[in-house]
């Protein structure tokens, strides 16, 4: 059975499957039959989300029609955010191109106290340009407070994938309600305006984000594996509709003001309307916020020998425009049985034409063992395009003489990967005022690889 042990608390209520059409309405709230008439019912109003364009193939295509109590035009113009804001000054830094192995200690909490989810982003790596809805954006996040009780955020630039590492985030969508804690993931579609609040005694939480600018995350293809295995349909959860009556005074007049923030072109506007954006009553569609608990990931490997791709680990993916390469893939490595037979079991030392973040959840990773600083919870490593990299010598020569019997690995453990088609660029930010970039990472992990050559002459 899946390695999981969350229970659902009683507020969240999930509807289930992935990439599906799901209706969700308070009684008598959605409209029969059809999506615009000239009266919605209960006097709502009905606005069209739309996540492609209108023309996409059928099944690309993705569109939800939300019934709401006021459409979300209905608000002043929106102004640039003045205000000293790290977050915001991390995505216009020059980035660095750069062929080194980085490792990162994990990330501060503590300066980060002050901050809510929004402020407490900080842009990493990234490549392209949200402009011409091309690349992808690598954030950490760590923040110590709710975002304010009327105040709610979206971004025009992507689709986020939120990858928490300490702490339960309550993520209020427009949609309904998510709980997403460690070991959990959520995507939260470009253009969905959410609230963020912190679950969990000491209020602070801490995670990883990859912002998608071009196109939206899928199941990966299964090929010969067949028609279960990895991440299952059945397994994701999008909130049930969830809505509050909050409207009436204009915003004006100092009342039932909301602040309205929105990320655009990597910029932070707001502005102040006088409803809840929270107000949807009833939607239809497979555009929409969803959760995926990575313990039901169903782990695929080797029964005979060798160490197959890590495609294998494969969660979700964002294809290119070339068959089989990824804008973006999201991996991870859970734990897992190896069988083996005279197999070097970890990964093997390799160049890729894709660069890999690697960020770690919880426990310890099975090829990065040994080395000044390690590769540890709340940290990350970056090994872009052709960059060589692999075990550290500790790990290797442990995994070179050990007895090959069936063996568990990453028991209480999860690593990930955000891998990428693209060179990406580490910030000024990532790269120096984050002060957490490991020195010496490739000479404590791969200078003293030893010596196994036998000679020319050797039987």
């Amino acid at each position: 059975m899946p390695v999981t042990n969350f229970s659902i608390p009683e507020k969240y209520e999930y509807l289930v499957g992935f990439d599906s059409y799901h209706s969700e309405a308070h009684p008598c709230a959605l409209p029969l039959a059809q999506n615009s008439p000239q009266k919605p019912p209960l006097g709502l109003y009905a606005e069209k989300l739309s996540g492609t364009a209108f023309t996409a193939p059928r099944h690309e295509n993705k569109q939800t029609w939300l019934y709401r109590i006021l459409p979300s035009c209905a608000h002043p113009p929106f102004e640039p955010v003045t205000a000293h804001n790290e977050a915001v000054e991390t995505q216009h830094e020059k980035k660095h191109y750069i062929p080194n192995q980085l490792r990162w200690d994990p990330f501060d909490h503590d300066e980060h106290a002050e901050h809510d989810f929004v402020d407490g982003l900080k842009l990493v790596a990234g490549a392209g340009d949200p402009t011409l809805k091309q690349g992808i954006g690598i954030y950490v996040y760590a923040c110590g407070r709710d975002m304010k009780e009327k105040e709610a955020y979206y971004s025009a630039d992507g689709d986020l994938l939120l990858v928490p590492q300490e702490g339960g985030l309550d993520v209020r969508t427009e949609f309904g309600r998510m709980l997403v804690r460690p070991m959990e993931i959520a995507v939260l579609p470009r253009g969905v305006k959410y609230r963020v609040e912190i679950v969990g005694d000491g209020k602070k939480a801490r995670g990883y984000a990859l912002e998608l600018y071009q196109g939206h995350f899928q199941l990966p293809e299964l090929g010969p594996i067949g028609s279960n295995g990895l991440a299952n349909a059945r397994d994701f959860q999008a909130p049930k509709a969830d809505f509050e009556e909050d409207y009436g005074a204009t915003a004006q007049e100092g009342k039932n003001e909301w602040r309205i923030k929105v990320k655009f072109n990597n910029g932070l506007y707001e502005t102040v309307q006088r409803h809840s954006p929270f107000d949807v009553v009833a939607w239809h569609g497979n555009y929409y916020p969803f959760k995926y608990d990575l313990g039901r990931f169903n782990t695929i490997g080797t029964i005979s020998y060798d160490h197959p791709d890590p495609s294998i680990f494969t969660v979700l993916t964002a294809p290119s425009e070339k068959v089989g390469t990824a804008v973006a893939d999201f991996v991870i490595f859970p734990p897992r049985w190896l069988v083996g037979e005279d197999t070097f079991r970890p990964p093997w030392y390799h160049r890729n034409t894709m660069s890999e973040f690697m960020g770690l959840i919880q426990g310890g990773y099975d090829a990065k063992k040994g080395g000044k600083g390690g590769f540890v919870p709340g940290g990350a490593s970056l090994h872009n395009i052709m960059s060589g990299h692999g075990p550290d010598r500790d790990s290797y020569e442990g995994a070179r003489e050990a007895e090959l019997k069936p063996q568990k690995v990453g028991e209480g453990s999860c690593a990930f990967m955000f891998e990428s088609c693209l060179m990406v660029g580490v910030t000024e930010w990532g790269l120096r005022r984050c002060r957490k970039v490991q020195g010496g990472y490739n000479k404590h992990s791969w200078e003293g690889v030893e010596v196994h050559w036998k000679g020319r002459n050797s039987q």
